[in-house]
């Protein structure tokens, strides 16, 4: 799958490429096409220096906690309901327990916590894989899930939201929570289709009844606080957490006579190694969807829509906001440009910025997500992990448009 839509990316580029030339008269595109190789080359150096100082300072605490037996107790945990979702996997094996603490660094929006435990799981998951370079079901379930984007406090939109002069930075919390649960249950139900998994399993219903109900409650709590309350409570539990679990770790190492310093050195050389691995991937997807993206193809597709929803007698307003929900699946950071582009051209509170920044809140950087978590254990054949994996994005912003038509609309 992986060869067949990296190929298409640069065919489908070449043939934007084509008619830009021949049709419209604008031989430069070509120049563009080069010149945003060489750009996503550089970006995917820039990305991995990154990535080493991240690597290699949440796995070396990550080793601290699996050597203080914290991950295995979550293993044992959540044994009953991943025996469910990933019946190839053993009760308690030690993914378990990185995945569920990968899953709660997305949720709180801990992006730099949440990627290296996740390739850590990833690795887990692999050491099960029979055929090493084809995803088992359970590693396709973990990716998709993990690119559902279910994130509960997106602190960074309310930044964002606050620098353009917003006069609710926090207005598109509930927006975003509803759109991005839309995201997660599509992916989810996605691969639970394609693997022919028993979700009306009892065990399987109380947790995702349980889970609801957690975040029907906090939803509720959160819609009677004010903008500025539910902001500063988004700031604290996000640091709080992130720093009250680093020195769990280290005290409960401790107590357990876990030499800690030693531990993270080890941990750390592990993060280095991963980083390194990483790079081929990365310069492999992301010039893709570099030459994609400089082609104008997915304007091509923007404008297409709003011809479509014109003639269907459509409101059209929500096609201004398409562009970053059209360039997230594969690049974060031109989204973020697309969304910031959009508050500046239509004012931060106008509908499409809105919109835009709730797309942004609901739906992830799904091929760069496939490039880094397969390509850090050289997986190639994706089987439906692609498919699943747009399906959640779809989604999410199907829910996206509705929900803020329903609350802003």
């Amino acid at each position: 799958m992986l060869n067949k839509l990296w190929l298409a990316f640069f065919v489908i580029a070449a043939a934007a490429g084509l008619v830009r030339w021949l049709g419209m008269g604008e031989p430069d595109v070509f120049r563009l096409l080069v010149a945003s190789l060489f750009d996503m080359a550089r970006i995917s150096v820039e990305i991995m220096v990154l990535l080493f100082g991240t690597l290699t300072l949440w796995l070396g605490f990550l080793r601290i906690a699996e050597a203080a037996g914290l991950v295995d107790l979550l293993a044992r945990l959540l044994g009953p309901l991943f025996a469910r979702l990933m019946p190839g996997v053993p009760r308690n094996h030690p993914a378990i327990g990185l995945i569920t603490l990968n899953f709660a660094a997305n949720g709180l929006g801990l992006d730099n916590a949440a990627t290296p435990i996740g390739l850590r799981a990833m690795r887990e998951l692999q050491s099960l894989n029979p055929d090493p370079g084809t995803a088992t079901n359970a590693q396709i379930l973990f990716l998709v899930l993990n690119a559902s984007s279910l994130t509960l406090l997106p602190v960074t939109l309310f930044m964002f939201r606050a620098q353009q002069g917003a006069a609710d930075p926090t207005l598109i919390f509930l927006p975003i929570l509803l759109a991005t649960c839309a995201s997660t249950l599509a992916g989810l139900l996605a691969v639970a289709l394609c693997q022919r998994l028993r979700l009306w399993d009892p065990v399987v219903l109380a947790w995702l009844g349980g889970a609801a109900l957690v975040m029907g409650s906090f939803m509720a709590l959160l819609a009677g606080m004010s903008a500025s309350a539910i902001g500063a409570l988004s700031s604290l539990m996000g640091n709080l957490t992130l720093f009250a679990v680093l020195v769990a770790f280290l005290v409960i190492g401790a107590m357990r006579k876990v030499p800690v310093y030693e531990q993270f050195i080890a941990g750390a050389k592990e993060g280095f190694n991963i980083a390194r691995d990483l790079l081929p991937y990365l310069v492999a997807m992301l010039c893709a969807v570099g030459v994609l993206r400089a082609s104008g193809a997915l304007d091509f597709l923007l404008d297409g829509i709003r011809w479509l929803a014109a003639g269907a007698g459509w409101d059209t307003r929500f096609v201004d906001a398409l562009p970053t929900a059209l360039v997230k699946p594969f690049s974060g950071s031109a989204a973020r440009a697309m969304m910031l582009e959009t508050m500046t051209h239509f004012g931060v509170d106008s509908f499409p910025a809105l919109l835009s920044a709730v797309m942004q809140g609901s739906t992830e950087t799904t091929f760069y997500v496939l490039a880094v978590y397969f390509g850090s254990v050289g997986i190639l054949r994706a089987r439906h992990a692609v498919g699943c994996a747009l399906a959640a994005d779809l989604a999410g912003v199907l829910a996206a448009i509705g929900v803020c038509y329903w609350f802003f609309g």
